[in-house]
């Protein structure tokens, strides 16, 4: 039986300079509030009119804003009109695989992969600044439907959690990952 293929999701976001951070760290924390699970102290912020859920975790949100200023930087770098980057979610759980001699190794096995492709406007007068101000407001709304939408629906895929720990399913997040082959051999054994 082949094993399933983990369901990846993708998300257009589209914001200017000033608040490209503000809105990829609102879409992170609406995604971690749905797939975070364990006990959270949940936060609402308030983002170009829309109010968004979040989460009280330091050590999430440190990673978070490291992940987005380092998105920040490399869309800088392309030093184009229209900057563009991605930032990928994934979430992981562990299992045990049988290695060779008969010993036993934990192996971490992603679940489900969020990307969100990121493009930067740069407006040019007045009337650019308010379309776009109304272009990102239109792009955040339906991101936060778009991730409602697929939670709700989506979860026969989510492994049972077996551990008694604080965080059953490890996480990360990546600036602009790279696309891995189901066939690749190189993650497996911990080369790059």
């Amino acid at each position: 039986m082949e094993p399933r293929r983990r369901p990846e999701y993708n998300i257009d976001i589209f914001a200017d300079a000033a608040c490209v951070k503000d809105v990829v760290k609102a879409i992170l924390h609406t995604i971690f509030f749905h797939r975070y699970f364990t006990s959270i102290s949940p936060l609402t912020r308030d983002l170009l009119d829309l109010t968004l859920p979040a989460i009280d975790d330091v050590d999430l949100e440190t990673l978070i804003e490291q992940r987005t200023f380092a998105l920040v930087r490399a869309i800088d770098s392309t030093h184009q009109p229209r900057g563009r980057a991605q930032i990928a979610v994934q979430f992981f759980e562990k299992k045990r695989r049988k290695t060779y001699f008969f010993s036993k190794a934990d192996e971490d096995v992603c679940w489900e992969q969020w990307t969100l492709d990121v493009t930067l406007a740069q407006p040019r007068t007045e009337t650019d600044v308010l379309k776009v101000r109304r272009a990102m407001t239109k792009s955040l709304e339906k991101a936060a439907h778009k991730i409602i939408s697929i939670v709700n629906r989506d979860k026969d895929h989510i492994p049972p959690i077996t551990t008694t720990d604080a965080n059953p399913f490890p996480y990360q997040i990546v600036v602009n990952p790279k696309p891995v082959s189901e066939n690749d051999w190189r993650p497996r054994i911990g080369l790059f």
